[in-house]
């Protein structure tokens, strides 16, 4: 497979992303426009009202960032023309039928230009209200094979999901499909539309009790917890996610589906420069508030693998995966693990000694915390619960991140990627597109990336945490 291969399949072709905010997408929309320029055009989908404020949100939470950089220097003062050649800001929710787009004549034309739908939206909060989780995680994939569907020339639909919709699998886990109704608990059966319904349900008596906003929010957040695990998924978050691929594999006929399963999402690698991240997620915030001096310890089994993927290297695999469905449309290569977990583990131990190094080969980062404090070397505690020591975590606020962190901070699942490995072998051996799409864990050196390009990275484009 040349590189020449990669460029062309891009060529001229018309995407749709939804979610086009998101950390996800926009590295995937940096890429494809640094990497192919001649692509015909980007369809991005904003949730917004109308076309001004689409189009605020698309100059500053998508090309406003320091993400786009490069492509500014490249283009200079020709960039603004570029991207209004290129890129179209769709005003829209895809919690709605045709993602609520109310311009007619923008519909039929998206309907008779695109030729690939890369299907990213999506709320990640793992606490989220079960109402608004299942909108944007359920509903919305469903929105999005239909719209597909209805597509003129569609090639590929690509979804973007968790790993952690295994739940809290052990052992090896495969890249394998839910059915339609599976869950995680054999005594039950899954059925999405009495879940909406018991959403409707719970809704219609919180108004009917004059709830105020704050209760209805804690209510339906505690209510999508109860439900997810009442089916045997950790949280709503990854509950809805997983009735989203059942969606999208039940619905999608004879549309040509890819569904990728990335792990934990953490920052660039190298493209388009290295350290490059957005907000705080995740197993990012125990960094971050450790390098602050505010914790010196957190919920954690030390002796289990953690599973990071930079973001980059999810970006090129999806990328190698549509073309590779694009040349063998009778690929049963549907899941797509997207992790390291298996060709190049690190131990949780081993982040926490890797975190000690970073805080003493950086001691100007005391003025962040607590003199002296900074440098206690960071221990994971797989039965910690006691947060009295930080008083700046008022009330439960520690103990309830700990809680949504603690089955990944547990977990024993390793994710087999034999798929994804397929996509290696398929570009392995061409230089110039190993180089330019790497999608190869083994082309880590974690103590190397940790400190030198993730903690640094972090620190500079992430310090306010976002929970």
């Amino acid at each position: 497979m040349e590189l020449e291969s990669v460029l062309h399949f891009l060529e001229d072709k018309t995407i749709l992303v939804t979610g086009a905010t998101g950390f996800l997408a926009k590295v995937f929309v940096e890429k494809i426009l640094r990497c192919q320029p001649n692509v015909k055009k980007l369809y991005l989908l904003l949730r917004a009202t109308d076309t001004e404020s689409v189009a605020h949100r698309l100059h500053h939470e998508v090309f406003g960032k320091k993400l786009f950089k490069m492509q500014k220097e490249k283009w200079g003062e020709k960039f603004s023309s570029f991207l209004s050649d290129k890129v179209v800001a769709v005003a829209g929710d895809v919690s709605l039928h045709n993602f609520g787009i109310k311009d007619q004549t923008l519909i039929e034309e998206m309907l008779e230009e695109i030729d690939i739908i890369v299907h990213s939206a999506a709320t990640t909060r793992l606490d989220e209200r079960f109402d608004v989780a299942m909108d944007t995680n359920t509903i919305g994939a469903y929105n999005a094979i239909n719209f597909a569907k209805i597509c003129h020339k569609i090639e590929i639909f690509l979804h973007v999901s968790t790993a952690y919709v295994c739940g809290e699998a052990k052992g090896q886990i495969p890249e394998e499909p839910f059915r339609m109704g599976q869950t995680l608990k054999s005594s039950f059966e899954l059925d999405i539309n009495l879940e909406k319904q018991l959403i409707k349900k719970k809704l219609s008596e919180l108004q009917s009790q004059n709830a105020n906003q704050e209760t209805i929010t804690s209510i339906m957040k505690e209510f999508g917890t109860i439900r997810a695990n009442l089916h045997g998924w950790p949280n709503t978050y990854v509950f809805t996610k997983a009735m989203g691929e059942m969606v999208v594999t039940n619905m999608k006929g004879n549309i040509p589906l890819i569904i990728t399963r990335p792990t934990v999402i953490i920052g660039t690698l190298s493209e388009p420069f290295p350290g490059w991240i957005e907000d705080v997620r995740t197993i990012d915030f125990v960094f971050v508030e450790y390098f602050k001096g505010a914790i010196t310890s957190f919920v954690g089994n030390p002796k289990i693998t953690v599973d990071l993927i930079p973001v980059d290297m999810v970006t090129n695999s999806m990328i190698i995966a549509m073309l590779v469905h694009s040349k063998n449309n009778t690929s049963n290569n549907l899941i797509y693990h997207i992790g390291t977990s298996l060709r190049n583990p690190i131990k949780l131990s081993e982040i926490q000694d890797i975190m000690h190094l970073y805080i003493t080969k950086n001691p100007w980062l005391k003025n962040y915390g607590k003199s002296g404090s900074l440098y206690e070397k960071f221990t994971f505690n797989p039965n910690y619960t006691e947060d009295l020591e930080f008083p700046q975590y008022k009330g439960s606020r520690l103990k309830r991140i700990m809680n949504m962190y603690r089955p990944y901070l547990h977990f024993e699942g390793i994710f087999d990627d034999k798929n994804t490995e397929k996509l290696r072998m398929a570009i392995k051996g061409v230089g110039s597109v190993e180089r330019k799409f790497n999608l190869d864990p083994k082309s880590i050196d974690w103590k190397e990336y940790l400190v030198n390009v993730h903690f640094p990275g972090l620190l500079k484009y992430s310090m306010q945490p976002k929970m």
